[in-house]
């Protein structure tokens, strides 16, 4: 699973040979250098730009462009070089295209394996008049490589960035990659060639020039390769990451009646071949339509750095959510901005006795209340601004989501098909605050699942309402634990995921009857002491079985037939049911089961476990909080705002839920994908 980084954080590598993507959305320059122990570059040939793209275990693109294709190769660096710096800059040009990174969107960067295994992303964010940002960097200590998210950037463009590394002739090497980048062939960084083990001497193909617009298209070697023969690879002969863009146009419209009569373009003479696909397009996000004259860009679904229109959905929802927070920080900045002035003025106003005692301390007070309305007044028009903006965008993002992001109440879940992969991300419910109320964001969180779910059953928040029905609350509970493990079920191929309930007293059969009565479950929901022992026992032992497998290398060496798939366990009414064995069983699930696939879903009060004191405090702190109603509980970590949540529960007499069930389950059946 692919690590998504953020500024400072680093990540370890488990492999040496490695392709990092970048997608920009406008065209810049990508270059590397190569450091030392210091980070200290010691002269030009330590640089590896579009004049000079190759240096011994690196390669980068030869001009400037919105996707590039960068190689690296941390075992073939020269052994005095201990960090590796991947460098994005705009280009110097005539002054038509953007001349900071604030005014484009943030560009995204990928790490991957050849094989297109994900690795890490980092999303470069927070830069505004930076013109060129060291965004990445791949660094040796210890013998062992990892890499790092650095987003540091340089208002003083390539030049500054060069200088700051200890380069000499910064600005002069500057004016020769600019020169480069827009005089370059298009051409992207092909694979590194790879060094055959002792035991493997087989040939490795020979890689062909990949061009900007292949993506994340891989090669495969061949028993005998035709270097002769320029070959383009279909994007199923490569490995591209899930859902990326570039498919053929449509068969229908004009010029695709004669498909054969296409070729690609013949290269001049003593010149570069051009290997790009005639119709294969760039994952670049789409450009929004023109704007009225002083008025915002119109909003589109999509617009934001990804691989994928999935992908680009996911970030664009996460950027929403980042630009309420930081505006919703300002205004309460702003409001208690003008709070403290005011006060200020009023202390000062009081402790004069003469405005005491005549009317110029009214006349003060009151010129001190006018300069609060009207700060306040400022604030919150800038605020309406960016929430009008925000919401315009929701209209457009919501509707364009696919099913594991939508609502219940989406048209998309009408066309639902079981999928053949795994999503990225899942939603989990909306997040609003109380400045923008009709605003809602979708809560995504990352697939495979981190860490379990608790759905809290227990006395709600006053986000509420003051809910207090304890029957109807532990009803809406389970209800909404069913419908999240129904997402879950609905957004993983078939056969890969699998539902285990455990219901000790039985009292949950109503909410849990849609997973019943669709044949979804692996077995019927176990009932009694003795069926939450059998049910915990069993994947306890899966849990230690598939972990001796991988921490001992032999993951092949599972029993024949072993099923696979991922396994949610919705535990009702905990601690009802319990033993002490049963309740260090549930930890050890909680604890150990997300690595090797095993997930908890726990449905309780945690006031009904108080008996066990603060042995379950670290259970409770390892799963995700989430509650039956709305309820102000969750903030987030960069401005420390209280976001109320809102479970994802399916419009009441909707009959949505049951019918993508019932499509899941005649998948699991018959074995359709």
């Amino acid at each position: 699973m692919r690590a998504e980084l953020v500024r400072g954080q680093n990540h370890p590598l488990d492999r040496a040979r490695l392709v990092i993507r970048v997608s920009a959305g406008t065209p810049v320059v990508a270059a590397a250098t190569l450091g030392d122990a210091d980070g200290k570059v010691h002269d030009e040939a330590w640089v590896a730009h579009p004049g000079t793209p190759v240096l011994p275990g690196l390669e980068v693109p030869r001009r400037a462009d919105a996707d590039h294709r960068l190689t690296v190769d941390l075992d073939a660096v020269p052994d005095a070089v201990h960090r590796v710096s991947v460098l994005l800059a705009l280009p110097a040009g005539d002054g038509s295209g953007p001349a900071r990174f604030g005014a484009v969107a943030a560009p995204f960067l990928a790490v991957t394996g050849l094989d297109g295994t994900e690795i890490a992303g980092y999303a470069v964010t927070g830069l505004d008049a930076e013109a060129a940002v060291v965004a990445l960097e791949f660094y040796r200590r210890q013998g062992v490589w990892k890499v790092r998210a650095v987003g540091q950037g340089y208002a003083g463009g390539l030049a500054e960035l060069l200088t700051d590394q200890g380069l000499p002739q910064a600005h002069r090497l500057a004016a020769g990659i600019a020169e480069a980048a827009a005089g370059g062939p298009g051409r992207g960084a092909p694979a590194p060639a790879s060094r055959p083990a002792d035991g493997d001497r087989s040939r490795p193909a020979t890689a062909p020039a990949l061009g900007p617009d292949h993506g994340a298209a891989t090669l495969r070697g061949a028993p005998e390769p035709v270097p002769a023969v320029p070959h383009v690879p279909h994007p199923a002969h490569g490995a591209p990451p899930p859902g990326t863009p570039g498919q053929p146009a449509s068969p229908s419209g004009p010029g695709a009646a004669d498909r054969s009569a296409v070729t690609p373009p013949s290269a001049p003479a003593g010149g570069p071949v051009d290997y790009s696909h005639p119709r294969r397009h760039s994952a670049a996000p789409p450009p929004p339509p023109p704007a009225a004259p002083g008025q915002p860009a119109r909003p589109v679904a999509g617009d934001a750095p990804g691989w994928s229109l999935e992908e680009r959905l996911y970030n664009q929802v996460w950027g929403m959510f980042e630009d309420l927070a930081r505006a919703t920080a300002a205004y309460r900045g702003a409001v208690d901005f003008a709070d403290a002035r005011r006060e200020r003025e009023l202390d000062q106003i009081l402790a004069d006795p003469r405005s005491r005692i005549s009317g110029q301390g009214d006349a003060a007070r009151e010129a001190a209340e006018v300069r609060h309305v009207e700060l306040v007044d400022r604030a919150r028009e800038a605020f309406d601004r960016d929430l009008a903006q925000l919401t315009a965008e929701a209209e457009v993002v919501e509707p364009a989501l696919p099913p594991a992001f939508a609502r219940w109440d989406s048209p998309v879940w009408h066309a639902y098909r079981v999928p053949g992969e795994m999503p990225m991300a899942l939603r989990l419910g909306d997040l609003h605050l109380p400045e923008a109320d009709r605003l809602r964001i979708p809560m995504l969180v990352r697939l495979p699942l981190e860490r379990g779910l608790w759905i809290d059953s227990g006395a709600a928040g006053p986000a509420d309402g003051g809910f207090t029905d304890t029957h109807e609350l532990r009803r809406r509970a389970l209800e909404s634990g069913v419908a999240h493990a129904a997402r879950l079920l609905a957004a993983h191929p078939a056969g890969e995921f699998t539902v285990h309930v455990v219901d000790p007293a039985g009292s949950g059969a109503p909410a849990l009857a849609p997973l019943v009565r669709a044949g979804v479950l692996a077995d019927p929901p176990a009932l009694g002491a003795a069926g939450v022992a059998e049910v915990l026992a069993r994947l306890t032992q899966r849990v230690d079985l598939v972990q001796m497998a991988v921490r001992g290398g032999a993951g092949d060496s599972l029993p024949r037939g072993f099923d696979t798939s991922q396994r949610l366990l919705i535990v009702h009414d905990f601690p009802h049911g319990f033993d002490d064995r049963a309740v260090n069983q549930l930890r050890y699930l909680a604890d150990e089961g997300p690595a090797v696939g095993v997930h908890l879903m726990v449905v309780a009060d945690r006031e009904e476990s108080a008996g066990y004191g603060p042995l379950l405090d670290p259970l409770w702190r390892s799963l995700l909080r989430l509650t039956p109603v709305a309820d102000d509980h969750l903030a987030d970590p960069w401005v420390g705002h209280a976001w109320t949540y809102e479970p994802p529960l399916p419009p009441p007499g909707s009959q949505v839920l049951q019918q993508v069930l019932t499509r899941v389950a005649a998948a699991r059946r018959t074995g359709l994908r």
